[in-house]
């Protein structure tokens, strides 16, 4: 049966139907990215932030300007960023490639340093970000399937929010949750379906077993 949730790309490959038809950028970004999972702490720093600043904006605003912001940002190395200081908002601010918006990049600066206790108890920021992974995935079947949040991405937008993190509702959060590979939100007909389940089976073990050898 027909799904209007995939569409056919020009080269023949079936993904996701927002990816079709639009900007190049998308097609990249939704097969070598989108649902992937990234275990590195940097990497989910830079999800994460890309995330809120997102909010209220198109997604390709945010591609087009990551070259920019991760020039801006200390290529979104979590400590360097949690050394930030009010010169340093104030040449963000000044900076054009980004999107300057003060809450937003105050709230950068705060969940780097945020982000450093939660290393420090769960060992990763991906050990920690897993915990909310649903213990099942439905793949969307329609484009209806395709929902703006969960109950995880609730929940762990309720944790970060205790945990001194700003800009990360439950909607940013199921974003995060998407990109960074912890939900495999393709449709089952999109080409890349079968290998980002594998991925995501392998950074399940892998994150199982560097816990274990952890708390050996």
């Amino acid at each position: 049966m027909p799904s209007d949730a995939v569409a056919l790309g020009a080269d023949g490959r079936p993904r996701c139907f927002w990816a079709v038809g639009g900007a190049p950028e998308y097609v990249a970004y939704h097969d070598d990215e989108w649902g992937r999972p990234v275990l590195d702490d940097d990497r989910l720093f830079e999800r994460l932030t890309l995330e809120a600043f997102q909010s209220g904006l198109s997604w390709l605003t945010i591609l087009r300007k990551r070259p920019a912001f991760r020039a801006a940002f200390a290529g979104f190395d979590i400590a360097a960023v949690a050394a930030f200081d009010e010169a340093d908002s104030a040449r963000l601010l000044a900076d054009a490639g980004i999107v300057r918006n003060r809450l937003k990049i105050e709230a950068a600066i705060a969940n780097s340093r945020a982000a450093l206790p939660v290393i420090e108890e769960h060992g990763s920021l991906a050990a920690y970000f897993w915990r909310f992974r649903p213990e099942t995935n439905e793949a969307p079947r329609s484009r209806a399937d395709f929902v703006a949040a969960s109950p995880e991405s609730a929940a762990l937008a309720e944790d970060l929010k205790k945990r001194g993190f700003r800009f990360v509702g439950p909607t940013t959060a199921y974003s995060l949750m998407q990109a960074a590979g912890i939900v495999n939100a393709k449709t089952s007909r999109s080409a890349a379906f079968a290998g980002v389940a594998d991925e995501q089976a392998a950074a399940a073990e892998a994150l199982t077993r560097a816990a274990k050898s952890r708390h050996a």
